[in-house]
Formats: structure tokens, sequence, C-alpha cells
């Protein structure tokens, strides 16, 4: 009896470093959390590859999609909504909508 090995897409093969990484969370102090995310904005970097450089290991040089993450609550959605006059359901319009919003914020400052 054989046992079949499942492929891979393509596009996975060569990423078993990858797919056996573990993410760790440090628990530092203000000023050190401060120091590093300033760091890493300096140079253009997300804060995990600053502390990768900082450590001497390699960082990927692939070019970043420059994006803001926020993690929303179902109750979230509905505030939002309300606020843009949109169903908590449209989740794509309400993101779209946050996005000028965001670009808003920054074209003020």
């Amino acid at each position: 009896m054989s046992t079949l090995k499942p492929t891979r897409p393509t596009r996975w093969q060569g990423q078993d470093e990858a797919i056996h990484a573990v993410q760790v969370a440090f628990d530092v102090e203000a000023a050190v959390l401060e120091a590093v995310r300033r760091t890493a904005f300096e140079n253009d970097l997300s804060s995990s590859d600053q502390i990768r450089r900082i450590l001497g290991l390699s960082v990927s040089h692939r070019p970043k999609r420059p994006r803001l993450t926020v993690s929303l609550t179902p109750g979230d959605y509905d505030a939002l909504g309300q606020r843009y006059g949109l169903s908590a359901e449209d989740r794509l319009a309400i993101k779209e909508r946050v996005t000028q919003e965001l670009i808003d914020f920054a074209n003020r400052r």
C-alpha cells in the first residue's frame, strides 16, 4: 500500500521554512516598543523586519504592500454602517469609506 503525499500548489513550493516559522511576541516597555516602531518607520520596514535586522537575521527584500490593519467586530461593522449610512453587511462599502476617511485624516495632518 503506497501513501501519496499531497502536492502543494506551485506558489507554496519552496516555502517549507516559512511554514515551520513560529510567531513570537515580546512583552517590553513602551519605550522599547516605540523605539522599534519608530526606527522601522524611518527605515520603511515592518516592525517584524526591524526586529530581524536588530537581531542580525535576514530580511526579505520583497516589496511590501503598504497597508494598515485593524480588527473589526460585528458590533464595529454595525457602528460603522450607522456612521456611513450603510448596511453593516456591506463590508466592502464600509472598507472603502474607512479607507477614504484614513486618507482624509492623513491629508489634514
